[in-house]
């Protein structure tokens, strides 16, 4: 399976966010990724519903939610009203993961859970089976534009090693960092979707950004 592209609007000109969903829906990319964050979980406050319904209204591919908040139970309906694809929650705000998941696939999206640089994959060894998506925080969560944490690869090459070990079937996502200098090197280590914000965004052509991480080798191939 060729890898996916999910552009951050996180890092998009919220001046002009339908121009900016609408570049991605013409790209190359395949998810638009939304990260939403209440303050709490994450010292920033990002999209709201309304934000994530004006985006619904110009978005024919997935998007690919990424709640950043304290009790992401509270919102699981209104998101999957929203027409979210894909839901991932952060495991260190669950207090019942296996529930939470549950919740997601019942509400007809694609569940999917989220680890920060320091969470060890051991907390979710027991969900693995149940989970469509993991997704790896490459850098400490809150706010874009930081530095990709190299400790990563290994991270993933693990993830890699135990999905095989569960025969399990989920795509791993790296968010944060995300960039041609590393790209290569995240496909070598086993991941399955490319969380690009900065790289894109800010790049003189969005869309050709988005062209050359969708084509982007890997490097041993």
């Amino acid at each position: 399976m060729s890898h996916l592209i999910a552009p951050s609007l996180l890092a998009a000109d919220f001046g002009n966010l339908e121009r900016d969903v609408r570049m991605v829906e013409k790209s190359e990319a395949d998810w638009h990724h939304i990260d939403v964050m209440d303050g709490m979980f994450v010292p920033n406050i990002s999209f709201g519903m309304p934000v994530i319904e004006a985006i619904g209204r110009h978005a024919q591919k997935p998007m690919d939610v990424h709640l950043m908040i304290e009790a992401p139970d509270r919102y699981i309906s209104r998101f999957a009203d929203l027409g979210a694809s894909v839901l991932t929650v952060h495991v260190e705000a669950c207090r019942h993961l296996h529930r939470t998941l549950y919740a997601i696939r019942e509400a007809g999206m694609r569940p999917g859970v989220a680890l920060n640089p320091h969470t060890s994959l051991s907390s979710i060894e027991e969900v693995l089976s149940d989970l469509d998506l993991v997704c790896i925080m490459s850098v400490n969560p809150g706010f874009g534009g930081q530095k990709f944490i190299p400790s990563t690869f290994d991270k993933v090459r693990r993830l890699v090693a135990l999905r095989s070990a569960q025969s399990a079937d989920f795509l791993i996502e790296i968010d944060g960092g995300v960039g041609e200098s590393n790209a290569g090197q995240l496909l070598d280590a086993g991941a399955d979707v490319l969380v690009a914000g900065s790289s894109v965004f800010r790049s003189p052509n969005p869309t050709e950004a988005v062209a050359r991480l969708k084509h982007h080798a890997r490097q041993n191939a």
